[in-house]
């Protein structure tokens, strides 16, 4: 076997083998999942947080709906979620630290913070931009006590 050859077929190996390791790094589906969630509290919190802001335009209707699905979103049963071993120690594309595991009733009662905050924000966003801008701590503090404690940084 010439060594052009040996190259070509230790490539192709390497390939194969570089194709498993790939698929063995697939996101746990439960992590997936509540990733998505994540991703509409972001949008509708964003949403809020731009009026607040003064970014765009307050408008009472679109606030309105925004803090209806946040409500939405923590009223969801989100318990298979958050399977054990789903935490950035035990799996990849997750930054669940394995805290959250160890001190869930913690966790269940932040949960619980973010379902009143999002209740508050609910009866103030349609109000006015100021009931708006004054629910924004609550809300804003509630997602954080949570990251703060149980997410890793990026």
């Amino acid at each position: 076997m010439n060594t052009r050859t040996l190259l070509l077929t230790a490539g192709i190996v390497a390939c194969v083998g570089l194709g498993g390791a790939v698929a063995q790094t697939q996101i746990h589906p439960a992590v997936k999942a509540r990733q998505s969630v994540m991703t509409l509290y972001a949008n509708n919190l964003g949403q809020l947080g731009a009026m607040a802001k003064g970014d765009v335009e307050y408008n009472a209707d679109a606030a309105s709906a925004a803090a209806t699905n946040l409500v939405l979103l923590t009223q969801m049963d989100q318990s298979t979620l958050w399977p054990q071993g789903t935490d950035n120690a035990s799996t990849d594309g997750t930054r669940a630290l394995p805290a959250m595991w160890e001190n869930f009733p913690d966790v269940m009662a932040k949960g619980q913070a973010l379902g009143a905050a999002a209740l508050a924000m609910q009866s103030a966003a349609g109000t006015d931009l100021d009931s708006l801008r004054g629910a924004m701590g609550a809300l804003g503090g509630a997602c954080g006590g949570c990251h703060k404690a149980y997410r890793a940084a990026e």
